[in-house]
């Protein structure tokens, strides 16, 4: 038998509706995987729960371990949960016909909103709200930290475009002979220009090429430090296909760009400059 002396407040969150268990009966409850982990439980064991740890508090059976589904908003809690029928919850806070929260199932095709003002109308004394507008409400921390960093990646872009334009000058310059000679033997700027061109193409595919496989290995690895860390299923860094080609379109389209004017600028000095005779 194990005793069991927390809050009930913190643990008992998401009571089943259901039957309770028949008299004499000794109630079945649900815990939550990780609870079940770290104090050891196992189907069938014996817990006793109550309202206060100094109470004697009530008898009762591990039924089911179960895996709660992934939340965000809950993962920086670290509360720990069990589920119990909803009669034998409310006999053990001594609270009867007493709910602090409970969900409502619509039929396909009603409308949230509709249901919830219908709700709130028709009685006092509590507040119907939709689903939608609760996961709105809980999730302003994370577009906050959304925006944050797509201030960072704005500034990222801007910061990187300057690098590339500067490695691409300084790349063709390292060609201002090769451009004088192939000038001096014939060589027209249009044929030029398009050699410089398509060599800054091959090199922002590249980039782009090792860039995403960065992310992914990046993303793959915060992924399983931080599910090993918080012990949950839940994905922390997610690179979707519409993120890859946005980032593939704008690699090449900087590095296109920055080839074309560095290479604008080699064409059009003078060969006996580039040749150092100018």
């Amino acid at each position: 038998m194990v005793s069991f002396a927390r809050q009930m407040g913190v643990l008992l969150l998401l009571p089943l509706l259901a039957p309770s268990s028949g008299e004499g009966q000794v109630p079945a409850v649900a815990v939550e995987r990780q609870l079940a982990r770290e104090l050891e439980l196992s189907l069938g064991d014996t817990l006793r729960l109550g309202s206060e740890a100094a109470g004697t508090g009530t008898l009762v059976t591990i039924g089911a371990i179960y895996e709660p589904r992934p939340d965000p908003a809950e993962i920086a809690k670290r509360e720990r949960h069990i589920r119990m029928h909803l009669p034998d919850l409310a006999a053990l806070l001594g609270t009867p016909d007493r709910v602090d929260r409970l969900s409502i199932g619509l039929r396909p095709g009603i409308s949230a909103e509709e249901a919830s003002s219908a709700l709130n109308r028709s009685a006092y004394g509590y507040r119907a709200y939709s689903s939608a507008s609760i996961a709105s409400e809980s999730s302003q921390t994370f577009q906050v930290v959304s925006r944050f960093h797509r201030a960072i990646a704005i500034i990222t872009i801007v910061a990187s475009t300057v690098f590339v334009l500067c490695i691409m000058l300084l790349k063709v310059e390292e060609r201002r002979l090769d451009a004088a000679l192939m000038r001096f033997v014939g060589v027209r700027r249009r044929t030029i220009f398009g050699a410089l061109l398509l060599e800054a193409l091959l090199v922002a595919v590249l980039g782009s090429l090792l860039g995403t496989g960065l992310a992914w290995a990046a993303g793959a690895a915060t992924n399983a430090y931080y599910r090993r860390f918080f012990d949950t299923g839940l994905t922390f860094s997610l690179i979707t296909p519409g993120i890859v080609w946005f980032s593939v379109f704008l690699s090449l389209a900087l590095g296109i760009l920055a080839g074309a004017l560095a290479a604008w600028r080699l064409v059009r000095t003078n060969p006996l400059v580039l040749w150092g005779r100018g």
